[in-house]
């Protein structure tokens, strides 16, 4: 499954690894491509839910899901 998510609060390069960070520690996330603003995701039996909620841990919300 790939997801897309628009993020708001991001700012710089910390803002990035940070949220990697946080999307990689979800159980069965492959990958993570994270930029300023946006995230891709790439998991295998992973919910959109638990990914939403990594994010918003990190400090930063979720507008749009793709």
């Amino acid at each position: 499954m790939e997801l897309t998510f628009k993020i708001e609060g991001m700012s710089c390069q910390h803002c990035v690894m940070r949220v990697r960070k946080a999307l990689e520690s979800v159980k069965g996330v492959k990958s993570a491509e994270v930029e300023i603003g946006s995230a891709k995701v790439e998991c295998t039996d992973c919910k959109k839910e638990d990914l939403i909620e990594a994010i918003t841990k990190a400090g930063y919300r979720v507008v749009q899901l793709e």
